[in-house]
């Protein structure tokens, strides 16, 4: 078998909404078909029936993204009903998930054209009651919320790998001895490196803002923060510990999605691609430790595109919290910490779940483009213990 090239033609992105801030009013099947119809548009030369598939990241799906909200984006984006759809999930890899399936399916010959994206709403994401054990209980029942991180736990799972992901921030602290000053110092270059790339115009090429809704950039920045105002944030998870808002992502909205295409696909959007896809990899890790995920990830997808750290003009490191991030920095001693997200992370941009991956992979893919040639990786952390990561060059 021959194994094709892939390569990304466009990415786009909405602006990060924050929790409850000025996307929460918009259902994310609408926020996925938004970005798919954008990015469609952006390529007029290609005949969106040539669309094989498209593959949509989302973690949740326990509220409006449910009955598979890839296809609902396909059909609220007015695509052909001939275009099919499929929703992954592997929680905050979702996104890049989706990109590496999709890639993959190009790849083997399975197609020519594929979208790949992630939304999600953690504004929108419902609380679910469990069906009773037997019909009409006399006692009260519980609602569990769908926005972020374990519920409904099975008692079988040990209670060390089924703790809040903030003690797991937590862990990875302990483990490297990151200092709450470290965290909320790497939270505010976050801050920084975001707002200058905002008004440096650098996300104006991907970011498509929803109609009807004034949101013109990433809703979570903070220009104004400083190292004084975070130290006055008190810690979220242990009475004396160090992770606290301000140092770790917020809970957010929006979407992103990207263009993939073969050799033949590429003549017929005749553009010139932003990256082509080198190699992928997903490692497990300890559940509580998932923060560490990516470090072996990262290592096995660049020996599979032959490449090293020393390579690298940027790399797209999810900030699920500070303390993630520079645990996994203090692994990769080899790594320049200047090509880490340097337009800013997730702490400032926004982590909505299930789009986080294929934001990270179309900001990488576009700074490449903007560098004229080069070697980028993108990676993220995952709940329960899983870290992912994509190579792509220029």
């Amino acid at each position: 078998m021959t194994i094709r090239d892939v390569y990304i033609v466009d990415a786009v992105r909405t602006p990060i909404g924050r929790f409850g801030g000025a996307l929460s009013s918009v259902r994310p099947d609408d926020l996925a078909g938004h970005v798919v119809k954008a990015l469609v548009d952006r390529t007029p030369a290609l005949d969106p029936a040539r669309v094989d598939d498209v593959f949509f990241g989302d973690a949740n799906g326990a509220g409006e993204d449910n009955r598979n909200v890839a296809r609902m984006a396909v059909l609220l984006a007015g695509l052909p009903v001939s275009v099919p759809g499929v929703t992954v999930n592997r929680l905050c890899g979702s996104g890049l998930e989706a990109v590496i399936q999709a890639a993959r399916a190009i790849a083997v010959g399975d197609a020519s054209v594929v979208l790949a994206g992630g939304v999600e709403s953690m504004s929108r994401a419902p609380w679910v009651l469990q069906k009773p054990e037997r019909a009409f209980p006399a006692g009260h029942q519980q609602l569990h919320s769908t926005t972020l991180g374990w519920r409904m736990t099975n008692p079988e799972m040990p209670a060390e790998w089924t703790v809040a992901l903030g003690e797991g921030a937590e862990l990875v602290a302990d483990k490297h001895a990151i200092t709450r000053e470290r965290q909320d110092a790497f939270a505010l270059a976050s801050h920084r490196k975001a707002a200058e790339a905002w008004e440096k115009g650098l996300y104006d090429g991907e970011v498509v803002p929803y109609e009807g809704v004034s949101l013109a950039r990433d809703e979570c920045i903070r220009d104004s923060t400083s190292m004084e105002a975070l130290a006055k944030l008190k810690p979220s998870f242990r009475p004396t510990g160090t992770v606290t808002a301000g140092n770790a992502s917020p809970l957010n909205d929006g979407a992103a999605a990207l263009l993939l295409v073969d050799e033949e696909g590429l003549r017929e959007c005749g553009r010139e691609p932003l990256a082509r896809i080198r190699a992928s990899a997903v490692t497990g890790v300890e559940p509580q430790l998932f923060g560490l995920g990516p470090v072996e990830a990262v290592r096995r997808a660049l020996a599979r595109a032959d490449r090293s750290f020393a390579d690298l003009i940027t790399f797209e490191l999810n900030e699920a919290f500070a303390a993630q991030a520079l645990g996994c920095l203090a692994e990769w001693p080899e790594l320049d910490p200047a090509v880490v997200n340097p337009r800013g992370g997730a702490i400032a941009i926004g982590h909505p779940l299930g789009a986080s991956g294929a934001r990270l992979a179309g900001s990488v893919a576009h700074q490449l483009a903007a560098a004229g040639s080069g070697t980028g990786l993108a990676a993220l952390c995952i709940g329960v213990g899983q870290g992912l990561a994509l190579v792509l060059e220029r």
